[in-house]
């Protein structure tokens, strides 16, 4: 009855956690790194074929999209997630994957020309399609047997349209022991959906710190806050570009917009238009209003009795087309560009700030977290100049971020989750956020709250039946590439380094193994040494 830590420790994204118990393997989550990643993560210690099932908190890429690459690699097991989370992965992984094709032959063309090796994407469309036929949609609130030793519950936690945390139950000979997987638990008074539902039992919790060390404050005015933005740029002749999540941000934005249309906010620029560029935000949309009732608050719940539909109002224009899209900016009119991605690191949006970002009159609204080497946290970091499709672009618009709008919850919003539990958990195992965020959270949990928690690097190993700690790794600093070095060599680097690290797990949970077992492998480690230090001199 193991735990060990993959992705997402001492990081926001990637999300990979894997459990072991008799025979039964399974992975919480299966996400994508994204932004700067600052430390090494373990490769899986186990063949994809050899895991039985994954359990899926949310559809946010950080914690499904490396669902293909598992299939990829040859797991054929279920993906158990909720029903909202199901519809929303559907369009998700399809899109990641086609960003992984395009981005793949954008490269190779490079390469033909410069006459270097090509790329393969990381998967395909052909991947995504597999695994989504793997999913199996799962209610909230109900226990399911998914094996012999693991029955599992979804708990809305109000993060995302069908987000949830995992309740997992685990039963191996005479010992039982449940642990419970936050997910990312959301913030509270969010429009459309739920606010964090509460967990009271479990043995282990697994919880995120994404704002481990931060509160977002008093809640703001959202929508008097974006309608003053929205007025300032109009009435100097702007644009306000939003860079938005395509899933959950994008339908908050609307939302609010569709406000400030009712109450007349914005003055002398009526029915100004609002331009939706993403075909997975519009796609998404449908979804948000087409998912089960119970999955939504009660305010949206109660326009939807109305016949009111809180996502659309007039001047509302969708973009479906590349041509669409090329023509938004052929429009001179004050306007709204809502655009994903949400961090500027991919998608369309990226031509948007191309076309807008040199323009004194424009705007640029943030309205979401932004990692560590995106180009949203270049320009929210007040960067003066940037570079986009290989081209300078000076910032001169007005760069404004929409405070205290998160999907996530805060530090107190963490503790009051984790406060559900009684009595408290024997151990808290903190991850999903930066290393500054994720340490302090512990310190609090730890010295002011009397929780026993930690925050385990990638390659940690625990046993859930003695409660003690199989493998406890140091995090290992990625490389990084210096100026000019070929990328292939980096590459091999790297590979070497993982292999490095396999041993050094492998090494660190050898401890019981026979002396005879134990000397052999020094001999071969002393071996492999010799030769290639010899190789060096």
């Amino acid at each position: 009855m193991k735990i060990t830590f993959i992705g997402a420790t001492h990081e926001v994204t990637g999300s990979c956690t894997l459990v072991e118990i008799g025979q039964t393997v399974f992975l919480v989550d299966c996400g994508m790194e994204q932004g700067v990643n600052r430390f090494e993560n373990v490769p899986l210690p186990v063949e994809a074929s050899r895991v039985d099932f994954v359990l899926l908190t949310h559809a946010h890429i950080d914690h499904s999209g490396h669902l293909p690459l598992l299939y990829k690699k040859g797991f054929r097991g279920t993906v158990y997630a909720t029903e909202s989370t199901d519809s929303l992965c559907e369009i998700m992984l399809r899109d990641s994957a086609h960003i992984q094709e395009s981005e793949a032959e954008w490269k190779n063309r490079k390469s033909r020309r410069a006459g270097r090796q090509e790329v393969e994407p990381l998967y395909t469309l052909e991947d995504a399609e597999g695994v989504l036929k793997q999913f199996r949609p799962c209610p909230y609130e109900k226990q399911i047997q998914v094996s012999e030793n693991v029955s599992i519950r979804f708990t809305d936690i109000g993060h995302l349209l069908g987000s949830s945390a995992i309740e997992v139950w685990l039963t191996e000979g005479d010992v039982q022991k449940k642990i419970v997987f936050s997910g990312d638990v959301g913030n509270i008074n969010q429009p459309i959906i739920n606010d964090p539902q509460p967990v009271r039992e479990a043995d282990y919790v697994v919880l995120e710190s994404t704002y481990g060390n931060r509160l977002h404050g008093e809640r703001p005015d959202y929508i008097g806050s974006l309608a003053e933005i929205l007025q300032t740029t109009f009435d100097r002749g702007g644009t306000v570009v939003i860079p938005s999540f395509a899933v959950g941000r994008t339908q908050e934005m609307l939302y609010f917009i569709r406000e400030i249309k009712k109450k007349g906010l914005v003055h002398g620029h009526d029915g100004f238009p609002v331009y939706v560029d993403s075909p997975l935000a519009n796609e998404a949309t449908g979804i948000f209003m087409q998912c089960p009732a119970e999955n939504l608050d009660a305010e949206t719940r109660a326009l939807l009795e109305k016949g009111v539909n809180p996502l659309w109002f007039d001047g509302l224009k969708m973009s479906l087309s590349k041509e669409d899209s090329q023509a938004i900016n052929l429009d001179l009119a004050p306007k709204v560009i809502l655009s994903a991605s949400g961090m500027c690191d991919a998608g369309r949006v990226r031509h948007h700030l191309k076309h807008n970002l040199w323009h004194a009159e424009n705007t640029i609204l943030f309205v979401g977290y932004q990692a560590e080497g995106t180009l949203g946290r270049a320009l929210v970091e007040g960067a003066e100049h940037v570079r986009i499709f290989d081209e300078e672009i000076a910032v001169n618009a007005e760069i404004r971020v929409l405070a205290g709008v998160s999907g996530h919850a805060d530090k107190n919003g963490l503790i009051r989750w984790l406060g559900n539990f009684e009595p408290k958990p024997a151990q808290v195992f903190i991850n999903h956020g930066d290393d500054e965020s994720c340490v302090a959270f512990v310190r609090c949990l730890c010295e002011e709250l009397g929780y026993v928690a930690m925050a385990p690097y990638s390659g940690t190993s625990y046993d859930l039946a003695r409660g003690t700690f199989v493998v406890r790794t140091e995090g290992v600093a990625r490389q990084k590439a210096p100026a000019g070095r070929d990328p292939r060599a980096l590459a091999a680097f790297n590979e070497l380094m993982t292999a490095v690290k396999k041993l050094e797990l492998l090494v660190q949970g050898a401890g019981g193994r026979p002396n005879k077992e134990l000397k052999q492998m020094a001999r071969q480690a002393e071996k492999l040494y010799e030769e290639w230090n010899e190789a060096r001199l």
